[in-house]
Order: C-alpha cells, then structure tokens, then sequence
C-alpha cells in the first residue's frame, strides 16, 4: 500500500513524474467513484508489521513503567521515573520505526507514550517538590495546579520539539491538548474553582470557546491543503477529532442530556437540531469528527424517543435501524450531498473548503 507521502517522495526523487503522479491520484479517486480529499484518508496501518511493531512497543514500555516506579515505591501520585523512562523510549523507540521506517500506527502510540511520559514525569516531581501525599492536606492545593498548569505547557514544549524531530501529524494535536489543560488549570487555580458549588458553569465555556479555537486551528491547516494530499491534512483530522468532543459535550450538557433519564421532548428535539447542524458543518469542510463525537447523544435520545412513544421492548433496535441507515446512506452519497451543500456557499467560502466531485469534474 503506497500513501501521497511515498508518492511525493518518488516525485521528489524523480522516480516519477509529477504528472504521473498526479494522473494515478485521479485514476485511483475515479475507481472509488469518490474524490480522495472526500475519503477523508489518514494513513494508520501500513502492513502487519505495524501491528506486531506496536505490541512490541507497548509491551517495552510497560517494561519501563514497571521499572521506573521501583525508584519511588511510596510516592502518593505519579511516578516520575517511569514517565522519565516512557518518554526516553519512546523516543528512542521513535527513531527508528518513525524516523527511518516511517510506520504510521507505532509512531502515532510513540507519540502518545512520549508526550504521557513527559506530563508523569513533570506531575510525579511536582509531588515530590510538594511533599507527596502530605500536599494536599497543607492548603497547597492552588499552587498544586498551578504545578499541573506548569507541567502541561511543558508538556505541549516537548510535544513541539518531537514535531520538529520526528513530524508526526498527530502531534501537533497532543502539544495544542496540552496547552488547553495548561489555560483551564491556570484558571482553576487562580480562581478557586475547587471550592465552586457547579464549577461545571464556568469549566463548560471554556472546553467550548477551546473547541471552538481548536476546530478553527484545524481549519487553518485544511485550508492549506485544499486537495489533502499532504501531511497537513492529517495534522488537521486529529484537531478535528480532538475539537468535536469539546465542542459536543457542553452542547449536550447544556441541553440537558447527559443524564439519559432526564431527556425531555424539548431536549430531544434541540438534540437532534444540533446534531443536523453538525453534520451540515461536517458535510462543508468534509470532516465526519463532529458526526461520531456526537453520535452518543443521539443514541440515547432516539432511544428515549422510541420508549417514549411505546416501542419499550425494541427501542434500542429501532435506535440502531435509524442511526446506522441513515450515516451509511450519508457516508453513500456524501459527495453528490456535499456538492449540492457547498455550491449554495459564498463564493470566497467554497475557495477556502477542500474542492468537491463537481469541482473536481469540471
């Protein structure tokens, strides 16, 4: 299986033309009867060996988990040397199944373990400096979050230096998570939010103002590779899929359907408008994340629905029956259902949104 990298590596090398290139991106789209850009591809498994490369990692790095944590057998938290010993395999690691044989899945759980080793190791000495256990119990615990604060931008540092090394796509997203729970800890300790009776009131718009933010960073990097045949375009779905839950769940919450007992028709209804919106976003800029982060939501409520209206004994089928037929019918006919969705744009919107099958025929 060969990706738009390998394709502009042997372009690049002069292996094959630009033009051949190209001729066999729209050969490949035309067999699927669907653009590439409206595949939405990422790439993740590049053979087997991915697979057994990845355990193999995973059971290394547990390996060094076990072993860091008989450095501080009593600490009352993380253990820093484990999260020290994740990160520097991982990052070793990540030199050769990253750097030299470029496979997608192992480098995706390298990322993962180098930049969760880092934040242990940051959190795990914060604990230390603190005192351990006793921290909490000396009125310490605002300068304990500022410490977590402190912790995640140095996370989101790190998170950075591996983009520059190793330039994995799902990077930039970790390091933009990192800064997120750097802003929202910073808060929670200047103001106290601990000793708030719903301190969901004032945490909730914040997740949301940062999805927001973070669904238009990923924009920013789609609108650069309107064709997404280039890295930039999976730096863009991870934000996407790192966006879509934090701007659904406070929806939801406020909507009142977090709690599946509590739905009412007017909470089923605004569910369900809210869930339309969304796919008519993810329809526009071709993105299905919004779709399946809030595909939760809609299950319970179709469900309560359903129960409602006196199916008690076959709610969840009928949920299952409506859910899924119509994301298959969606995920069938999404080009012809994007074309006519973006063409009833302003123009200088269509320009900055990935290009569509009509745009492509013409």
């Amino acid at each position: 299986m060969y990706s738009d990298d390998d394709l502009r590596s042997a372009v690049a090398s002069g292996v094959i033309s630009a033009d051949a290139a190209d001729a066999l991106r729209a050969h490949v789209a035309s067999g699927r009867s669907m653009p590439a850009s409206d595949e939405e591809n990422f790439r993740l498994l590049n053979s087997f060996n991915d697979i057994f490369v990845t355990i193999a990692a995973i059971l290394l790095l547990v390996a060094m988990a076990g072993i860091g944590q008989a450095f501080t057998p009593g600490i009352d938290g993380p253990p820093p040397f484990s999260g020290l010993l994740i990160a520097g395999a991982a990052w070793m690691l990540a030199e050769v199944f990253t750097l030299k044989r470029r496979m997608a899945l192992p480098s995706i759980v390298l990322l993962l373990a180098f930049v969760g080793g880092i934040m242990e190791m940051l959190v795990g000495f914060s604990v230390l400096a603190m005192g351990g256990s006793e921290a909490a119990n000396n009125g310490q615990k605002v300068l304990a979050i500022m410490l977590f604060s402190g912790s995640a931008l140095l996370t989101a540092g790190a998170a950075w230096v591996h983009w520059r090394r190793f330039m994995v796509p799902i990077t930039v997203a970790a390091g933009a998570a990192a800064i997120v729970a750097t802003i929202i800890s910073a808060v929670v300790g200047v103001f106290g939010l601990t000793q708030i009776d719903r301190p969901e009131a004032i945490l909730l718009p914040m997740v949301f103002t940062a999805g927001l933010v973070m669904f238009a960073f990923a924009m920013r990097w789609d609108m650069s590779d309107r064709a997404r045949q280039t890295r930039r375009s999976d730096v863009a779905f991870w934000l996407h899929l790192l966006a879509a839950p934090m701007i659904a769940h406070p929806l939801f919450y406020w909507l009142g359907v977090t709690d599946g007992r509590n739905i009412g028709a007017s909470a089923a209804l605004g569910v369900l408008i809210v869930y339309i919106v969304m796919g008519l976003v993810a329809l526009a800029v071709d993105r299905r994340a919004m779709l399946v982060s809030a595909l939760a939501y809609v299950l319970v409520t179709l469900t309560w629905l359903f129960d409602r209206f006196g199916a008690v004994h076959l709610n969840v089928a009928l949920t299952a029956l409506v859910i899924g037929s119509a994301l298959l019918t969606l995920s069938a006919f999404w080009t012809p259902i994007r074309s006519a969705i973006v063409k009833h744009l302003p123009g200088d919107v269509q320009s900055r949104l990935p290009a569509t099958g009509l745009a492509l025929a013409a």
